[in-house]
């Protein structure tokens, strides 16, 4: 009888182990096929119930807005059973959900796997230690990967680039400029979910795209719909899914609308055949109600994804993502005109000046700071997705910079609005991250305070060195030609004012007994410094002599000037300008040669020469006097002491000179 019980007891046991070992390969069944569908959140879901024999550690709700394909690196089969394989996918998983904090154990565990099977393993386990602010071991995981990947490929090149972005990243944090920033969570706008791609349809409603819980149908919590708020008090109020038709089974992503506010353009995409597909629809208003969207097919391209479109501000441009061939590889922005009825026709890449081999998404034009704004894992920058700007017009923009920290974050910095000035493009914007989150996008609300910019200089006295008192000095900007500030210099010398933003700029000196001066500056190479040392401006003591103005030559034997006498002439042409109540005596001396009349009359001529060309450059005949001494004022010997010729007495005597009657 003891024998048949243990019999029966091994027997149940079996069973059960036999049943718990069905169980999870059937989790581990459904978690491939999910993780090959794109869908990280399920396969997550059940790759922790293979690992747990049933008890899911998975926490809230995420998202992937436009994952297209598989994960990068991973070789997924539909029965992948090896426990390694479990714990790759399941990182991967995390990963792609932007869920960090989840993936890191996972991955310092696969780590440690055979790099010949798991190769990016180290790579991925890098970039989480980084968007987990483990910066030091990040740049240890990553030089370890460098050191065992052999392969010189995108995955050596984003391993360097991050090893920058590590450098990039302490230099950042210690910005003397970081509380000029606010940067707001607005919990009206992010209610579970993500919340990502807003735009500003007027100055007081936004429109966005969430995955926020909506109606009873729980399969559906997940999908991306596009919502509405009013944004008039500067936080989100009176939230609502807007008018736009969508099916069941169809997300719904980044919207554009066009200036006149009667088409917008939006990203769909769906599911078939394990695959993610985007593209980009439109849908026109008739009279409130917006009709069916309907694919754009000049923008999309079949087997290629097409997404996050822009309409720029003058409504005959649309700007957006795409992976189509053409370009220089992953995501690049592409660029389409609109006819007058707003319909695109065919597009063209936004070029190299704009696109990187890896993924440059979410294009944004701000008219006032004419700045082209988009996401780039590409560059240099703080890991992950950052926020670049690009100064110009469709046709030549500049290349682009990095907006730093806080704009963005070592996570996902993506999908950016804002109603920027000229001088501050960082006021009224709304911005989509990841930096708050454990997983999925959010919106925040982003200001900078823009503070003014204080310029400095000092005054001299050329001769001495020593500063100068009392000196008027007045600042004027060279391209509205106004005045933006007058100073008096102080007993050291020096001047300061403030501008709302550097700009070219001319400081005129002033004072009595001197020349006026004047410099050109532009203030610093790094718009974000807010302070700015001019050069010194130096002002020359007026003599009561005259003064010789170097360099003018004449024809032989006539009063035409040379073409070589007019660098010296415009010289003279700008210190008039500069010194605009001077009148002066414009001189010409000659040798003994010739006869005294003759003399007299070539110096005449050549005065009235050097006044004529002052006059042509614009200055009034009337501060002008012109006066031949011919040889009657020599200032060396013509002759030596024992009678002969001397040449170099001669020269200098042969002179133009100018001398100041009132100032």
């Amino acid at each position: 009888m003891l024998i048949k019980k243990i019999c029966f007891l091994l027997v149940c046991f079996a069973y059960a182990a036999t049943s718990q070992a069905q169980f999870v390969n059937d989790y581990v069944v459904a978690a491939d096929k999910y993780f090959a569908a794109g869908d990280y959140y399920s396969a997550a879901q059940y790759y922790e119930k293979s690992l747990a024999s049933g008890k899911s550690r998975t926490g809230q709700q995420t998202f992937q807005p436009y994952a297209v394909s598989a994960v990068s690196g991973s070789k997924v089969t539909a029965t992948s059973t090896s426990r390694q394989k479990i714990i790759y996918n399941l990182a991967e998983s995390y990963r792609m959900l932007h869920y960090h904090v989840k993936a890191l154990p996972y991955y310092e565990e696969a780590s440690r796997f055979d790099p010949k099977e798991y190769p990016l393993a180290i790579f991925y386990y890098a970039t989480t230690l980084r968007a987990l602010e483990k910066y030091d071991e990040a740049e240890t995981a990553f030089k370890s990967f460098l050191g065992s990947y052999t392969i010189q490929d995108e995955y050596a090149d984003k391993a360097q680039r991050e090893l920058a972005n590590l450098s990039f990243i302490k230099q950042q944090l210690n910005r003397t400029d970081l509380k000029a920033y606010t940067l707001t969570k607005d919990n009206g706008l992010n209610a579970g979910g993500g919340s990502y791609a807003p735009l500003w349809v007027n100055g007081q409603t936004i429109w966005f795209t969430s995955t926020r819980p909506f109606g009873p149908d729980k399969n559906h919590d997940n999908a991306n719909r596009i919502y509405q708020a009013d944004f008039s008090t500067g936080m989100a109020a009176n939230v609502s899914l807007t008018a736009l038709p969508q099916p069941k089974d169809m997300q719904q992503g980044v919207s554009a609308i066009t200036p006149d506010g009667q088409k917008v353009f939006l990203t769909r995409w769906t599911v078939a055949r394990e695959k993610r597909s985007a593209s980009i629809y439109s849908s026109s208003l008739n009279g409130t109600t917006w009709s069916e969207p309907v694919a754009v097919n000049a923008l999309n391209m079949a087997g290629s994804n097409s997404q996050q479109p822009f309409v720029m501000p003058d409504g005959k441009h649309i700007l957006f993502s795409s992976d189509r061939p053409g370009g220089q590889g992953g995501y690049d922005l592409w660029m389409a005109a609109l006819d007058p009825s707003g319909n695109a026709v065919t597009p063209v890449n936004m070029g190299l000046v704009i696109n990187t081999r890896f993924d440059e998404q979410a294009p944004t034009y701000q008219e006032a700071s004419k700045m082209l704004i988009f996401s780039s894992n590409g560059r240099v920058g703080m890991g992950g997705y950052d926020f670049y700007y690009s100064k110009g017009t469709p046709d030549n923009f500049s290349e682009p910079r990095n907006f730093g920290y806080p704009v963005n974050s070592i996570k996902d910095d993506i999908y950016f609005a804002g109603k920027g000035s000229a001088n501050n493009p960082l006021q009224n914007v709304i911005i989509s991250s990841d930096r708050d989150a454990a997983c999925c996008l959010e919106l925040f609300s982003l200001n900078k305070e823009k503070p003014l910019k204080q310029v400095t200089g000092i005054v001299l006295a050329c001769s001495t060195r020593l500063p100068l008192s009392g000196v008027k000095v007045v600042i004027m900007d060279t391209i509205a030609n106004k005045v933006v500030a007058e100073k008096i210099t102080d007993a050291s010398g020096s001047y300061a004012f403030t501008l709302e933003e550097f700009m070219p700029l001319k400081a005129t000196g002033s004072i009595t007994g001197y020349f006026n001066n004047s410099i050109r500056f532009l203030g610093p190479d790094d718009r974000e410094t807010v302070m700015y040392v001019n050069p010194e401006l130096c002002l020359n003591l007026i003599p009561e002599k005259a003064i010789k103005v170097d360099n003018v030559y004449y024809d032989f034997n006539k009063a035409s000037l040379q073409e070589a006498s007019f660098i010296s002439l415009d010289d003279l042409v700008t210190l008039l300008n500069d010194n605009p109540t001077m009148q002066i005596e414009l001189s010409a001396h000659t040798d003994s040669k010739g006869t005294d009349e003759y003399n007299i009359n070539l110096s005449q001529a050549r005065a009235q020469s050097v006044v004529d060309y002052l006059i042509s450059k614009g200055i009034d005949r009337d501060r002008l006097i012109a006066r031949g001494y011919g040889e009657a004022m020599p200032v060396a010997p013509n002759t030596n002491a024992d009678g002969s010729d001397n040449p170099e007495g001669r020269q200098l005597n042969r002179r133009t000179e100018f001398k100041v009657l009132k100032n």
